[in-house]
């Protein structure tokens, strides 16, 4: 996915990663050079739904104007990075 507006420099990628933990989420999150942030989760549905809703706001600080949601076939990872 990729979420846009003020989410970089308040901490989005930290915050996600915690978000994702509780969760029990896979996956990674990072920043890209156009200033928004990209992030691919994989796990359970209902988890994965959870996390994506959390992204249409972010942690406090952020203020996301836009989420893109594109669905992939699952890749079997293991964890959560920050990249």
């Amino acid at each position: 996915m990729l979420i846009s507006g003020r989410v970089q420099g308040v901490f989005f990628r930290d915050a996600c990663r915690r978000a994702a933990s509780t969760e029990r989420v896979t996956g990674w999150v990072t920043n890209r050079r156009d200033g928004q942030v990209e992030a691919c989760f994989e796990g359970d549905a209902e988890a994965v739904a959870r996390l994506v809703a959390w992204c249409r706001q972010g942690p406090p600080g952020a203020h996301v104007t836009g989420v893109e949601v594109v669905d992939e076939a699952p890749r079997g990872g293991r964890g959560f990075v920050v990249r």
